[in-house]
């Protein structure tokens, strides 16, 4: 299974294919098979749908408005309201440890691979889906909006919704010889 091109770049409309009891049931498979280095289960996730996703796009506008200030805001404000046009949002977070040396380096391999994970998995179910990053600056009103506790860390917000309009064009990318290397290979 991989994620489609146009999944990537599509706007996302804020209805389910599927319902929500559905996306649950995903979600909670996600959660329970994936590994983590040494069974660490590092990865906490709240799933925000409807009014509680527009809740997380309202903190970050205000954030982001409050921080840039309007002229600068103004020029993101489009791409803000189309995450917020969709159907929900997974807030992904992961728990302080100081246990161990290269436990935040674990924590977030496992982080990455439930993102991976949750995004395939939704768009076999007809979501599109992107990634953002916005958790340095919402962090604390998105604590106290969701009741994340102390422990928690949020590390990236998975936005879907399904697909809609024409893809943006794609971005530019380095060649791939600058990005690949086979060693060892007959190619």
């Amino acid at each position: 299974m991989s994620i489609s091109s146009s999944a990537l770049l599509s706007a996302l409309a804020g209805f389910s294919p599927i319902p929500d009891k559905k996306i649950h049931s995903i979600l909670s498979h996600v959660m329970l098979l994936k590994l983590s280095a040494f069974n660490s289960q590092t990865t906490r996730i709240i799933v925000c749908l409807k009014k509680e996703h527009e809740k997380v796009w309202d903190i970050t506008k205000e954030v982001l408005l409050n921080r840039i200030g309007a002229e600068r805001f103004q020029k993101i404000a489009p791409k803000l309201n189309g995450f917020q046009a969709a159907y929900g949002t997974i807030l992904l977070l992961s728990p302080f440890a100081s246990y161990a040396e290269h436990f935040k380096a674990w924590s977030e391999h496992t982080s990455g691979m439930h993102q991976l994970m949750a995004w395939v998995a939704l768009e076999a179910e007809g979501f599109g889906a992107n990634l953002q990053h916005y958790n340095a600056i919402i962090d604390e009103k998105v604590a106290a909006a969701f009741n994340v506790p102390d422990t928690w860390k949020l590390c990236s917000q998975l936005v879907f919704g399904v697909p809609e309009g024409d893809a943006p064009a794609p971005k530019e990318k380095k060649p791939l010889k600058e990005l690949m290397r086979f060693e060892g290979a007959e190619i």
